[in-house]
């Protein structure tokens, strides 16, 4: 895995989160946290699930710690604090990935899962995951995005690489 093809794949994860996040914002604010057919109950606690994710990831790799769960004091009551939150997050791990080395993509990752069940992966494994599973989440919140009348339009990785090659021409 090389470091400008990871960056990509987190450019692309990023672009789509603010995707969903802005058509999330035109909502009513009652649909934010209304219940819903999709795993996880509802259009915010699919999206928690994806930011809570990629901050236990996160944890794991920077950190080597391995939370159990989110901090319950987290709460997001708007998409304005998920939005606030999740920059933040975005930005320690865009932080901890440009200070990766090439032979650090290698590196075999100890950790639990959030049940205590030990566990190793390569690095770069683990960055494929984090992206593939927001990639899973974020299609379920488009989902009822649609459905509420504010479908957030193509995510595929391909339309990210269109959009970001007119920016640059």
């Amino acid at each position: 895995m090389e470091k400008t093809q990871l960056s990509s794949l987190f450019d692309y994860n990023y672009w789509a989160n603010q995707r969903v996040l802005d058509k999330a914002a035109e909502l009513d604010p009652e649909l934010w946290k209304a219940p819903a057919e999709v795993s996880f109950g509802s259009l915010r606690d699919t999206l928690a699930h994806v930011l809570y994710t990629e901050w236990i990831w996160r944890m794991r790799i920077q950190e080597g710690s391995s939370p159990n769960g989110f901090p319950a004091e987290i709460t997001f009551p708007t998409v304005d604090a998920m939005r606030q939150y999740w920059q933040q997050e975005e930005s320690k791990m865009r932080q901890y990935l440009s200070g990766l080395s090439p032979e650090g993509y290698d590196k075999v990752v100890k950790y639990k899962n959030t049940k205590g069940v030990a566990y190793a992966n390569p690095l770069w494994q683990i960055l494929l995951h984090v992206v593939n599973h927001g990639t899973q989440f974020r299609s379920e919140a488009a989902v009822l995005l649609t459905q509420y009348g504010r479908s957030p339009g193509d995510l595929d990785y391909i339309f990210f690489l269109r959009q970001k090659e007119k920016l640059t021409n």
